[in-house]
Parts: C-alpha cells; sequence; structure tokens
C-alpha cells in the first residue's frame, strides 16, 4: 500500500472514529496519519491535545503538531499556532510570531486571521501600529462576513482610525455585526439609537439591542437594559426586571452594576431594604475603583448602616473617591479635616478639598470654603473672596449660603454695604426655614432696615 493510501486510511478510520465519539482510537489514527507527514491529520492531532479529546490535554504538543501543519502551509494550522503564540499556550509568548502566523493565514484569505492580524496592527502587538494597515485587514475580513471584524471596521470608521470618519460607514458594519449576533456590536449599536449617534434617537430600538446583547451577557448592556427597566426608556417601567438585569450584571462583576444594586438595597427600590446587601455590593464596586461606591460605602460608615460606625474607615474610602475626583467625597473628607474626624485635623487641608468640590459647582463646598475666608480658616482671611463664595452657593438656593450673603452686605464685609440686598438674601434663606435668616429678617422689619417698617411682618418672621 503506498504512503498516500496508507494516510488516506488512516485519516478516514480516525474521521469515523471521531463520529462516533470514540476520541482515543480517533486520537490514534490522526497520529498515525499525522506521523506520515498529513497536514490535516497533524492539526487535528493538535485539536486532540489543545482540547484533551482522547489524550490528556497538553498545550505543548498542541502547538508542536500545529507547528507541523503550519510548516506546510495549512492556513487553519498558521491561525491556531499564532492564538497559541498570542495566549502563551505551550509556547512562551510571543506577540511577534503570533502576528507572524496570522500573517501567514491572513493572506490565504482565512478571515479570522485578517482579524487577528487587523487587531495586531491596530493596538501596534507584534508589528509597528499602523491603523491603515489595521483597516486593510478588517475590511478583508469584514468581507468574508466574520462578525468581529466588522465590528472593529465600525470603530474605525467612528474614530476616523485609518480612515475618514464616517459615521455612516461605521452604522452600516455596527448594523451586520450586530445583525450577525456580536453582543458587543448589539450593545453599541443601542447606545448609537440612544444617544441619537449616526442614527435618530430612537429609545425602542435602543432597548432592543439592549436586551439582544443582554440575552448573550453582556455585562454593559445588562446594566443599561436595567436602567431602562427603572427609568421607563423604550419598554414600560418594571422594577422587578430593572433588578434582574442589575443583579446579573452586577454578578457577572460589572462595578457600575454593583453600586447600583446596592443602592437599590440601600433605598428598597424593587427589593426590601437590606443594608447590609447594600454594603456588600457597595463594597464589591468600591474595591473595583468606582468612586460613587466609594462615596457610598464611607457614608454607610459615618451612619453605622449595614457596618459598624467608623471614621477610620469613612476616611479611607472618602479619601479613594475623593482622589477620582468625586465632589461629594472631596467635601465630606474636607469636612473630616476640619473637625478632625477618623483623620487628623488640618483647616489647610479642609479648605483645599472645600476648594477642589467648589470649583465643581457643589454648592455646600461653595458655602464652606467662602466661611474658610471669611474666618481664616486653613486660609487667609478675604472678606471679599468669601462673599463670592457665598455668592456662588446662594445663586444656588443654598440657604445657609443666602444667610451668609446676607451678612455679608448687611455688614459690609467684602461687598459695599447694602441693606437692601440683605434683606432680599434673608428673605430667600427664610423662605427655606432657615431660622437665622428668619430671625434677620423679622429684625429688618422690625426696625425698618432695608425695608419698611412693619411690626406685623416683624413678628410673623419672628
Amino acid at each position: 500500500m503506498s504512503t498516500e493510501n496508507k494516510i488516506s486510511e488512516y485519516f478516514e478510520t480516525a474521521e469515523k472514529c471521531w463520529e462516533a465519539g470514540q476520541y482515543e482510537e480517533a486520537f490514534k489514527w490522526y497520529r498515525l496519519a499525522a506521523e506520515q507527514g498529513d497536514a490535516v491529520a497533524q492539526k487535528k492531532l493538535g485539536n486532540c491535545y489543545f482540547d484533551g479529546d482522547g489524550v490528556e490535554q497538553n498545550y505543548a504538543e498542541a502547538a508542536k503538531y500545529f507547528r507541523l501543519a503550519a510548516e506546510q502551509g495549512y492556513l487553519v494550522a498558521q491561525y491556531n499556532l499564532g492564538i497559541c503564540y498570542e495566549n502563551g499556550w505551550g509556547v512562551e509568548e510571543d506577540s511577534e510570531e503570533a502576528a507572524k502566523w496570522y500573517s501567514e493565514a491572513a493572506r490565504q484569505g482565512d478571515s479570522k486571521a485578517q482579524n487577528n492580524l487587523a487587531v495586531c496592527y491596530f493596538n501596534g502587538e507584534g508589528v509597528e501600529q499602523d491603523y491603515g494597515e489595521a483597516v486593510k485587514w478588517y475590511r478583508m475580513a469584514a468581507e468574508q462576513g466574520d462578525a468581529d471584524a466588522q465590528y472593529g471596521l465600525a470603530v474605525c470608521y467612528g474614530n476616523g482610525y485609518g480612515v475618514n470618519k464616517d459615521v455612516e460607514e461605521a452604522i452600516k458594519w455596527l448594523r451586520l455585526a450586530a445583525e450577525q449576533g456580536h453582543s458587543y456590536a448589539q450593545y453599541k449599536l443601542g447606545r448609537c439609537y440612544d444617544d441619537g449617534w449616526g442614527v435618530g434617537k430612537d429609545e425602542g430600538e435602543a432597548f432592543k439591542w439592549y436586551r439582544l446583547a443582554a440575552e448573550q451577557g453582556e455585562t454593559e448592556a445588562q446594566n443599561i437594559l436595567a436602567l431602562c427597566y427603572y427609568n421607563g426608556m423604550g419598554v414600560e417601567q418594571n422594577m422587578d426586571e430593572a433588578v434582574k438585569w442589575v443583579r446579573l450584571s452586577a454578578e457577572h462583576g460589572n462595578a457600575d452594576a454593583q453600586f447600583r444594586l446596592g443602592c437599590c438595597y440601600y433605598q428598597g427600590e424593587g427589593i426590601e431594604t437590606d443594608f447590609h446587601e447594600a454594603v456588600k455590593w457597595y463594597r464589591k464596586a468600591a474595591e473595583q475603583g468606582h468612586a460613587e461606591a466609594q462615596y457610598h460605602l464611607g457614608m454607610c460608615y459615618v451612619e453605622a448602616k449595614g457596618v459598624k460606625y467608623d471614621t477610620k474607615e469613612s476616611t479611607k474610602w472618602f479619601s479613594k473617591a475623593a482622589e477620582q475626583g468625586n465632589v461629594y467625597a472631596q467635601y465630606k473628607l474636607g469636612v473630616c479635616y476640619e473637625i478632625g474626624e477618623g483623620i487628623n485635623q488640618d483647616a489647610e487641608e479642609a479648605a483645599k478639598l472645600y476648594r477642589k468640590a467648589a470649583e465643581q459647582g457643589y454648592a455646600d463646598a461653595q458655602n464652606d470654603l467662602g466661611f474658610c475666608y471669611d474666618k481664616g480658616v486653613g486660609v487667609r482671611c478675604d472678606a471679599e473672596q468669601a462673599a463670592l463664595w457665598f455668592w456662588m452657593a446662594a445663586e444656588q438656593g443654598l440657604a445657609g449660603a443666602q444667610y451668609n450673603l446676607g451678612l455679608c452686605y448687611m455688614n459690609a464685609r467684602g461687598v459695599k454695604h447694602d441693606s437692601k440686598e440683605a434683606v432680599k438674601w434673608y428673605r430667600k434663606a427664610a423662605e427655606q426655614d432657615f431660622a437665622f435668616a428668619q430671625h434677620n429678617l423679622g429684625v429688618s422689619y422690625e426696625i425698618g432696615n432695608g425695608v419698611e417698617q412693619n411690626i406685623d411682618k416683624a413678628i410673623e418672621w419672628y
């Protein structure tokens, strides 16, 4: 029997065994064909070693047989060998070798290899970064119907990587990938409809694509789908569904979903209030660096909800959130430094943190920074700066700041004396039931300062 006939017989026997589920027998016959130099059998033998079918799993042996087949030009083996080098399976991880073997298979028309080669060029892994080359290979694979490549090409068109930015082309390729079931493309297409990017804004279509992606386990889509149900966007509001989807996303490790699930437990929205569960989910998100979760976890320690009261723990989490620019954490940490709660008292640090939060427009911080300038706490006393910050907070409707600004006008601190302006700001604060402002407004009516004297009005405000 000729070698060619032997190979054919061995391979056919192996295939029959494989189809019958007799993997050990199939492995034996694939080996006989592979040892005769048959590339397809070598690749099949590599698969057996890779997946542990009919033989103990062994990535090194898998890579060995993939290489034998790849060196004979068998494109599927070339692609598989590239995967091994990319991930360090059975060989030392080597991005250049991975790109080399992807290139070999890609030039023979293998769409998966073309996509992976495009990714190499896009990220500069194993080759010099070249968006133009990435687009070239994405397009080749995309035109063969490869969904990953269609998504990659959409990203290039959407951002102008290697091509002129073209939103219509981006949507075209994104839709093609989504319609093939590419979960992240479905999620991103949902975002396009949500934001009106490249398509007409349509909450119903956004919901449809989010749902398709979510049902495939796409965690970001699950989280957004929960928000759709929570807010009734594109679907009737349904808190049970909102909790169901946010929980799925949270359990898959999505930090934002973990934070939102914590909020559901804390506020009793769609689920029974449970502060211990709230803390559990806040902590999971916080440990992933989610700033809002870090702030909320800090507040749980301050309020002793779900955990014991612990100012050191609260300041620890406020610090982490503040470093990420969370305005509420910056303010609360400033308060901690001002009064020495859970941390050494430091007025200068308090003022710095108040400023960071104030510059983000947070009214409470603006008012407290005004107080620092008014009293010289952590900064040099500066009445004009104090009045300015009081005014910023007062314009946002903060009663305490409105009262403080009224005092500035009445006492000519940082602004010219103007009793009418003082009364105006006292009134705004008084109408919010701010007791000191009500008293001062009563005094103004009693003596006729900044307003026409009126004893009845004075009594009313007193």
